[in-house]
């Protein structure tokens, strides 16, 4: 996204608005290695180099931490080749380039944390952390204690087996042939849920994650998001411990 070029200096600290038009006019600024003094000149704060006195600008951004409840029809990125809406598109108010921590497929729904902090988040999905994402399935057919045992110890998938997960089993409808199963994983192979389900000849019908590192969705709405709060964030490094 571009941006005027004034703007930018301003946002780097170097000075004040008015500041950086005159930087601009006096030919002090340069633009991937040329002077600039125009000041309707635009830039790419990501893909365009700046720099004043020979040394690159940048705009450090606050970091931001953002926790949703993902409907289902959404994909878990930043963009979409195939022009389908993702997540970010819902927080489309946040000035931030945020990015979500994980994915959770089209289908399913749930909890879903958004950052701008690129270490924060690859140490929350670092396997060494066991971070513990909790799901509700409802699934096609009546399940059998032998399977929920299963779940519960690994399954066999193409990419191997998965590593013990906590489950239990919520109920069982037994006139619509359904159960709603509880599972809590503590690894994040793709599609790990449908996945486990589908090997033990389980169809998923509707899939939501529900507690995320201890995060719950609480009064969140379906497409509501809000920030993370000072406590919530403080919890969270302690589990990957940062300080």
């Amino acid at each position: 996204m571009q941006e005027r070029l004034q703007k930018f200096l301003a946002r780097t600290g170097i000075a004040s608005r008015r500041g950086a038009e005159k930087l601009i006019t006096d030919g002090k600024i340069r633009v991937n290695g040329v002077v600039v003094t125009e000041l309707g000149t635009k830039v790419d704060p990501v893909k365009d180099k700046v720099s004043y006195n020979g040394k690159m600008l940048k705009v450090e951004a606050k970091k931001v931490y953002y926790i949703l409840n993902k409907p289902k029809g959404y994909i878990s990125s930043v963009k979409d080749e195939k022009g389908r809406k993702t997540v970010v598109d819902i927080l489309s108010d946040v000035e931030e380039r945020i990015f979500p921590i994980g994915r959770l497929d089209y289908n399913t729904e749930g909890l879903l944390l958004l950052t701008n902090d690129g270490e924060f988040m690859n140490k929350l999905l670092h396997p060494k952390y066991e971070i513990g994402k909790t799901y509700v399935a409802r699934i096609d057919g009546i399940i059998n204690m032998e399977d929920l045992d299963k779940l519960a110890n690994g399954v066999k998938l193409e990419d191997g087996k998965t590593a013990p997960a906590d489950v239990y089993l919520d109920s069982i409808n037994k006139t619509l042939k359904e159960s709603r199963v509880e599972i809590t994983i503590y690894e994040g192979k793709n599609r790990q849920v449908r996945r486990m389900f589908k090997a033990l000849g389980y169809e998923v019908k509707a899939l939501k994650r529900i507690a995320f590192a201890g995060l719950t969705l609480s009064k969140l709405k379906r497409g509501e998001y809000r920030k993370l709060t000072e406590t919530e964030l403080l919890r969270l490094r302690k589990k990957i411990g940062d300080k």
